[in-house]
């Protein structure tokens, strides 16, 4: 018994300290955020600034008039995209696992291959056909290539395969179609697997930078990613760690609060996976 609990100790030893190795640079770059340039650079690991200010969030918000419209563009982009893609991964994973067609597994099967293909493969063909459709410098060229993704569709399928066929039978007693079952029965009991997908999409088109880079060339349309590094680059490779910090704050607020939102159906979401 001794033994057990010098190895249950020593674990939890190793997991706090990872812990903190872990969520240090987090604080210290929200702790660097509040200090100034010359705290910054002065060198030390110190968490707690000497003298704290807000000056790097003032300078940030007012040094470009279109720094709140990237923002807005960002959510924009996010939630659109995020809503696209909880519809058609989840409407292609059901297909896959309950409808009976002619080269049904074969169209899994393309599926599965394309998530092998990686995505800067892809950066040059996609540019060629947006271009052609006269999409450019338009949020239908970030939103539209992404609006499908092929690792929730093979989630959503797994999903929807141990997913009880006697609530299906009952619903079309009830006189539901096949769509209705859709919308009314399926998707209301995926919420833990539409809240992992969307928290994982939604973070993905948030940080998405060489996209939104390459399609949009109005500062206008930018979003938020590539309006920070626009505006930074202005400095002529000077980096202004105090505003750096402070623009990777500000990105990371909408992220916390999407989890801390969907964090019941997300962590419900993990666990029965796992299961599976």
């Amino acid at each position: 018994m001794e033994k057990r609990n010098i190895y249950k100790y020593l674990l939890y030893a190793i997991l706090i300290t990872y812990a903190v190795v872990t969520f240090f640079p987090f604080l210290w770059a929200v702790s660097a955020s509040f200090k100034t340039y010359k705290e910054i650079t002065g060198g030390g690991l110190n968490v707690i600034p000497k003298a704290a200010t807000i000056a790097a969030y003032i300078r940030l918000l007012t040094m470009d008039s279109n720094f709140m419209r990237w923002i807005l563009n960002s959510f924009f982009v996010c939630i659109v995209g995020t809503f696209f893609n909880v519809i058609f991964n989840s409407m292609a994973g059901y297909a896959l696992s309950r409808l009976h067609f002619k080269g049904r597994d074969m169209v899994f099967y393309a599926i599965l291959a394309s998530i092998m293909v990686p995505a800067q493969v892809l950066l040059i063909p996609n540019y060629l056909i947006i271009k052609y459709f006269g999409m450019l410098n338009s949020f239908r060229a970030v939103i539209i290539p992404v609006a499908v993704n092929a690792t929730y569709i093979f989630m959503m399928r797994q999903f929807y395969i141990n997913f009880p066929k006697s609530l299906e039978e009952a619903a079309a007693i009830d006189g539901l179609n096949r769509v209705g079952v859709f919308f009314r029965i399926a998707i209301p009991l995926a919420k833990p697997a539409i809240a992992t997908q969307s928290v994982f999409i939604f973070l993905g088109l948030w940080n998405e930078f060489l996209k939104p880079k390459l399609y949009l060339a109005v500062p206008q349309k930018y979003t938020l990613t590539v309006g920070i590094q626009t505006m930074m680059s202005q400095y002529g490779g000077i980096t202004q760690w105090d505003e750096v910090m402070a623009a990777s704050v500000i990105s990371l607020i909408p992220i916390l609060l999407l989890y801390i939102a969907l964090n019941k159906y997300f962590m419900h979401g993990v666990r029965m996976d796992g299961e599976k």
